[in-house]
C-alpha cells in the first residue's frame, strides 16, 4: 500500500444527531478499513439517547481507520473513522479493489453517487430492534432491500411524461438513494425497490419518490412485520454472575430514567381517578369495526379514547399546554401532538401523534396504527418523539386496573386507561354486570388546578358513558 500524507486524511466526527445530545454507542460498523466509501453513504448505526440512528459519511475516500469498536460509547466531536481522500484515496485503491466486499452490504451500496448540490443529512430513520444487529431486512426474496413500512407500494415513476422510464432495480439488488430520499420514501409510504430512477447512475430521487404517490397504478404490498426481540432478552452487554444479572444502564433507557426523575422532581404531580362505565364505547367499538369507513384500520377501545381526549381538549384548552421555567410562563398550545407510552425492547418510548385534533376518527385510526406498528418494530425515529403536548398510557392492557402516571418532561397531563372489565354496576337503578375501567390523570398543579383537571378528567368519562358526545361536543 502507498503511504499517504495526513493531509489526504479526513477525520469524521461524531455529530449531535438529536437535540443537544453528547454521546452516542456505535452500534454497528457497515465498513472496515480499505473500503471505499462515496458521500452520503450510510457507515454506521449509532444509538443515541432518543434512537439509534445511521450515520452517512460527508465525502469520497477509502476508510483508513475505524477508531471505536461495536458497543463504545463515544462523545460528540470525536472523531470515529479516518478516511484517505484525493490522492490518498487513489494511492490505496488498488488494495481496496483486492478486498472481498462486506457481507453485510450489498455491492450496489458502495456504489451509490450522491447527487449535485444536496448536503448529507445526519439523522437517520430511528430505532432498530438490536443493540447489536442492523434494522431488520425483507425476507429471503429481497434479503439487501432495507425494511419497509407497513404502506403500500407504488408503481414505476415515469409513467405518463411522455419519456421511456429507466428500468427498476434488480430483485436482490439494494435500491440507490441518498438516505434524505430514503427517510422521505418511508415518511410517505413508497418501497424504494418499485420506484423506477431517473437520476444519474440509478439513483432515485425525491422527484422520483413524490411521482411515486402519485402513481394511479398502486398497487399494495403486503410485508410480514420483522420478529422483536423479546422484551425479556437481557442486553447484550449485559453480564451474568451466579446470583445475578447485571445491565448496562443506556441509550433509550438511561433517558427515560433521567427524564422519569427530572419529572417526579420538578413538576408537583396530582393525580386524580374516575371509573367509568364504557359498556356504550364497547359496542361502539364493534359497530366501527363493521363500518366501511375503518376498512384496514384497526379499531379499538384506545381510539375512542383518544378522540374523548381530543374532546375534552377542546372544551379544556388549559389542559394542552407546558411551563416555561425561564420566561415565567404558561404555554397553552393551540394544537395537540399526542404521544402514546409504548413498551419496546429498548424501553419505554413516548411517540406522538402530529396534529391529531385535527384528523377525522379513520384517520386518527390509522395514525395509531402506524404508530404502535413502527414502535413496536423498532423503527421510531427522533422526530416522532419530540414535540408532544399531552399523552395516554394504557395500562389496561397488562391487566392493571389504574396507577399514577408521571408526566412526559414538557408536558403538563398524562392519561392512564386502566383495563377495560365486566363488573357489577348500577344502571338504571339496577345491577347489572356493565364494562367498567378506570382512568388516571395526573398533571402539573402548577399550570393546572384542581378544578380544571378535575373538569378535564370527567369530560373525558362523560364521553366515553355517552359516545354520542363526540358529535354534540366535537
Amino acid at each position: 500500500m502507498t503511504t499517504m500524507t495526513d493531509s489526504s486524511v479526513r477525520e469524521f466526527k461524531m455529530p449531535d444527531v438529536g437535540e443537544g445530545l453528547t454521546e452516542a454507542e456505535i452500534l454497528k460498523w457497515y465498513v472496515k478499513p480499505g473500503d471505499t466509501v462515496t458521500d452520503g453513504q450510510v457507515v454506521c448505526e449509532v444509538e443515541t439517547a432518543k434512537a439509534a440512528v445511521e450515520l452517512p459519511i460527508p465525502y469520497d475516500g477509502v476508510v483508513r481507520e475505524l477508531h471505536f469498536p461495536e458497543g463504545t460509547t463515544v462523545d460528540v466531536g470525536t472523531s470515529i473513522i479516518a478516511v484517505a481522500v484525493g490522492d490518498g484515496a487513489a494511492a490505496e485503491a488498488p488494495a481496496q479493489e483486492a478486498a472481498p466486499a462486506p457481507v453485510e452490504e450489498a455491492p450496489a451500496e458502495a456504489e451509490e453517487k450522491k447527487p449535485e448540490g444536496r448536503q448529507p443529512v445526519l439523522v437517520g430513520y430511528g430505532v432498530s430492534t438490536s443493540a447489536t444487529r442492523r434494522r431488520p431486512r425483507k425476507g429471503a426474496e429481497a434479503p439487501a432491500q432495507e425494511a419497509p413500512s407497513a404502506a403500500a407500494a407504488i408503481q414505476a415513476e415515469m409513467n405518463g411524461h411522455g419519456q421511456p422510464a429507466p428500468a427498476a432495480p434488480a430483485a436482490g439488488e439494494r435500491p440507490l438513494a441518498k438516505p434524505p430520499v430514503r427517510k422521505l420514501a418511508k415518511d410517505l409510504g413508497v418501497d424504494l425497490a418499485t420506484v423506477v430512477p431517473s437520476g444519474p447512475d440509478g439513483i432515485i430521487t425525491r422527484e422520483d419518490v413524490h411521482a411515486a404517490v402519485a402513481a394511479p397504478e398502486a398497487t399494495p404490498a403486503t410485508v410480514a412485520p420483522a420478529p422483536s426481540p423479546s422484551p425479556t432478552a437481557a442486553s447484550p452487554t449485559s453480564y451474568d454472575t451466579a446470583r445475578e444479572t447485571r445491565i448496562p444502564v443506556k441509550g433509550v433507557r438511561k433517558a427515560t430514567a433521567a427524564a422519569m426523575v427530572g419529572s417526579a422532581f420538578t413538576a408537583p404531580h396530582v393525580t386524580e381517578f374516575v371509573t367509568v362505565d364504557v359498556t356504550r364505547t364497547m359496542k361502539l367499538v364493534e359497530e366501527l369495526k363493521q363500518d366501511k369507513e375503518f376498512t384496514g384500520l384497526r379499531v379499538n377501545p384506545l381510539l375512542l379514547i383518544a378522540k374523548a381526549l381530543l374532546v375534552a381538549i377542546k372544551r379544556n384548552p388549559g389542559v394542552n399546554a407546558s411551563w416555561d421555567e425561564a420566561a415565567q410562563e404558561i404555554v397553552v398550545k393551540h394544537y395537540v401532538n399526542l404521544g402514546i407510552a409504548a413498551a419496546t425492547p429498548r424501553g419505554l418510548i413516548v411517540p406522538n401523534i402530529k396534529d391529531a385534533h385535527a384528523q377525522t376518527l379513520p384517520q386518527l385510526a390509522g395514525s395509531l396504527g402506524e404508530l404502535v406498528s413502527t414502535a413496536r418494530e423498532g423503527k421510531t425515529s427522533p422526530g416522532a418523539m419530540q414535540g408532544g403536548t399531552v399523552t395516554i398510557t394504557n395500562v389496561g392492557v397488562f391487566g392493571v386496573d389504574t396507577g399514577t402516571p408521571i408526566l412526559n418532561p414538557g408536558e403538563s397531563a398524562i392519561l392512564a386507561v386502566g383495563a377495560i372489565k365486566l363488573q357489577p354496576w348500577v344502571h338504571k337503578g339496577k345491577v347489572k354486570p356493565r364494562q367498567v375501567t378506570t382512568l388516571a390523570l395526573s398533571f402539573d398543579h402548577r399550570l393546572v388546578d384542581g378544578e380544571l383537571g378535575s373538569k378535564f378528567l370527567a369530560d373525558v368519562a362523560a364521553v366515553l358513558e355517552q359516545p354520542k358526545r363526540l358529535m354534540s361536543w366535537a
